[in-house]
């Protein structure tokens, strides 16, 4: 039976309706493939396969240049095969591997064959653009794909989506938020929603003045009030920046329409995400703010398994509490929402943008409120240049993504000062 993608893009099949129809048993022994196997996201998703190995076999796991930490994961689940991005860490992963019959790779051609081996279901857990290729190459081969790459939906999203569909492929959100407005959309039909609403912990500057965000450290930043997450995603998240860049990726996982998204900030971290139907009902999903909770959901999908999660305790947690986001403080989640809206290459402009600018921030060369201010100087002279048409194929989009990173350093020394 021929697979449909999970993803509402026009003439794609909705979630709901993929859920409902999609038949075909989970049993017996899963293969896998992990994009990305030793950041936050892939060491969740071993933690769970190796609570059960007897259900999942480890066909691939790869990283981008820690090739002990990689080689470690690799003889540990049994994999068929290791692959380190960096062609300079190739001879460290070989070494770390003698004497097992683990095959070892390194660059970026060998990270798409990766995503072309034969496992049923793969985490595209790779951050960054460098995601891209390999996550496309997951989806051409039909795989069902957890993805947790950003970027895939971000700067290519319309092209992705359409070739999820074509190749017959299965998407599932591994974002707790999108997971969540996922699973709260196997409640009614899509044609019945009337908005999806996406939760903010708000990050660790949700209570501070205008004033005292200004003079933010990096230390400061980092410190997330509710999850453990790679730097890059907890930098957004104090900017809110991961949640515009989560409003783009509803847009293409579920067809939606800027006005059919809405934000609230919950800093407890406990509703994932929300659908309000037409009758007036609203769905949410809950659960502690534990990222193998969703990868649990995806790896297991459409079964569920058992995980070890902490149990949620309302009583002990007595209120939950919730309030509009300030675009004022935090201008990125206003100027991803706008990329949105503007269309063509303005998210993978967007995306790039930023990129550069946590990188600087995170380096201590700009200040805080410099990565919105960057972010947003990009955008105005990638559309002057008349960058923003909508990229025809992937390297189209990795050519837009180039261009916008180098004129987002090209306006760094202005923005630099201006912001400090």
């Amino acid at each position: 039976m021929r697979r449909r993608a999970v993803c509402c893009n026009g003439e794609i099949m909705t979630v709901v309706d993929v859920v409902r129809t999609k038949t075909t048993p989970v049993g017996g022994v899963r293969s896998i493939s992990i994009l990305g196997a030793t950041g936050s996201i892939g060491t969740s998703t071993l933690d769970l396969i190796k609570r059960e190995p007897e259900r999942y076999r480890v066909e691939s796991v790869s990283a981008g240049r820690n090739a002990t930490a990689l080689g470690k994961i690799a003889r540990e689940v049994g994999a068929r095969h290791a692959v380190v991005a960096d062609p300079a860490a190739y001879r460290e992963l070989k070494d770390t591997l003698s004497g097992s019959r683990i095959e070892a790779a390194a660059g970026e051609d060998a990270l798409v064959e990766a995503a072309q081996r034969p496992a049923d279901w793969v985490m595209a857990a790779i951050s960054g653009a460098a995601g891209l290729k390999p996550t496309l190459a997951a989806i051409e081969r039909g795989a069902t794909v957890a993805l947790a790459n950003k970027e895939c939906l971000v700067c290519a999203g319309s092209l992705f989506m359409r070739r999820a569909a074509s190749a017959g492929a299965t998407v599932l959100p591994v974002d707790s938020e999108h997971n969540a407005v996922f699973q709260a959309l196997g409640s009614g039909h899509r044609s019945d929603v009337r908005r999806a609403i996406l939760t903010a912990s708000g990050g660790p500057f949700r209570t501070w003045s205008m004033e005292a965000i200004k003079a933010a450290t990096p230390e400061q930043a980092l410190k997330h009030p509710n999850w453990s997450m790679g730097p890059k995603v907890t930098i957004d998240s104090a900017t809110l920046m991961n949640k515009g860049l989560e409003i783009i990726e509803a847009h293409h996982l579920f067809s939606l329409k800027s006005e059919e998204i809405d934000v609230l900030v919950h800093p407890q971290s406990i509703i994932h995400g929300l659908v309000e139907y037409r009758d007036g009902s609203v769905v949410a999903q809950l659960g502690s703010p534990d990222m193998r909770i969703p990868i649990a959901h995806c790896l297991a999908w459409p079964r569920r398994i058992d995980g070890p999660a902490a149990r949620l305790d309302l009583a002990a947690l007595k209120q939950l509490t919730f309030e509009a986001p300030d675009l004022e403080r935090f201008p990125a989640l206003g100027l991803a929402r706008h990329a949105m809206e503007t269309g063509g290459a303005a998210p993978t402009v967007l995306n790039a943008a930023d990129e550069v600018a946590v990188s600087e921030f995170i380096a201590g060369r700009i200040a805080f409120p410099a990565i919105a201010a960057l972010v947003e100087a990009t955008l105005d002279m990638a559309a002057k240049r008349g960058l923003l048409a909508e990229p025809a194929g992937i390297d189209a989009a990795m050519a837009v993504d180039h261009i916008a990173r180098s004129l987002a350093r090209d306006l760094l020394p202005e923005i630099a000062v201006k912001a400090s």
